[in-house]
């Protein structure tokens, strides 16, 4: 494959991986829901997705196209790209050691080990594990398969923009967390400009708006509620053009803001997204992001690998 990543491209990894993936479904709510004013919502449900998340659709593009060596497969993740390699790997009779780092949730932790893989946790965030990982491949032969900033784990990830598209074809707007890019640089890339693709991040981990600054990926602070799926150092080479070209622009949102998001998913809809999942939504409550009378949004619940929560007044009917 080239660094092309466009439609043709993403229905050929479609029709590759389709037998492996699900169809998540959609909801169409109101935002007066939410406590918005009224406008029409669509939430695409991600977290319903194998191993909990979008991730799977990148890591059976990567095991299904390229050539897995006796030595298995290797790759370094926050939790859900681990947990979605490993359970690829399962499916496909492959081996697997996936490299996490501390901040990983027990329950992404819980779930990489489940699915038989070999886990090891390498250092305090994102970067100290890719690192590991890599010397890992070095060593071993595996096969690295990146989280983001790889052209078939964009592939895969742009295949939820395709079946989003078929599910709901009158969107003017779709709402996309941001990490490394894999996600938001598979959708922009499948819309191409014809729905406005709106990239949301923690304040405490604004990779894509700080690359966006420069002209290019660099460093960025990488902490926060969603550290352990929206907060690598920085985005992904391969995906910067796409967003420079195709993403609207990024909103930036609190971790408590995040938290309220968690919250409003559970009073409304029963949904139990884990931080990175809620994200966008927490750009539509805090007004980051306001929709123009009549605009149809769509909004991404990319993940929900996290551990029981007490909402506490969230409880509440709504």
């Amino acid at each position: 494959m080239t660094t092309i990543i466009d439609r043709a491209r993403i229905e050929s990894t479609e029709k590759i991986i389709r037998p492996y993936v699900r169809e998540t479904p959609v909801v169409r709510v109101d935002g007066a829901d939410f406590g918005l004013a009224s406008f029409p919502l669509v939430l695409k449900l991600e977290l319903l997705q194998h191993s909990g998340s979008f991730k799977a659709r990148g890591a059976f593009a990567n095991l299904l196209t390229r050539q897995v060596p006796p030595a298995g497969v290797a790759a370094a993740s926050g939790g859900n790209h681990g947990a979605a390699v490993a359970y690829a790997a399962q499916r496909l009779d492959a081996r697997a050691r996936i490299f996490v780092p501390a901040v990983s949730s027990p329950a992404k932790i819980r779930r990489i080990r489940e699915y038989g893989a070999e886990l090891v946790v390498a250092g305090e965030r994102y970067a100290e594990a890719f690192e590991a990982s890599q010397a890992w491949v070095a060593t071993s032969g595996a096969l690295p398969v990146h989280a983001f900033d790889q052209v078939e784990t964009l592939l895969g990830q742009g295949t939820l923009a395709m079946e989003l598209a078929a599910q709901a074809p009158d969107l003017d707007t779709v709402l996309v967390a941001v990490g490394g890019g894999g996600l938001i640089g598979g959708i922009a890339s499948w819309y191409a400009g014809a729905v406005r693709v709106i990239g949301v991040e923690p304040e405490a981990a604004p990779t894509l708006t700080e690359a966006l600054k420069a002209g290019r990926p660099v460093d960025a602070p990488a902490g926060g509620i969603a550290a352990d799926s929206l907060a690598p150092r920085r985005v992904g080479e391969l995906m910067f053009p796409i967003a420079r070209a195709h993403v609207d622009r990024v909103v930036l949102v609190s971790d408590e803001a995040i938290r309220q998001a968690q919250e409003a998913l559970w009073a409304a809809l029963r949904v139990v997204a884990e931080p990175g999942g809620a994200a966008p939504v927490a750009a539509l409550l805090t007004g980051g992001y306001t929709p123009a009378t009549g605009e149809r949004v769509g909004v991404v619940v990319s993940g929900g690998n996290t551990t029981a929560v007490d909402f506490g007044s969230a409880a509440r009917p709504g």
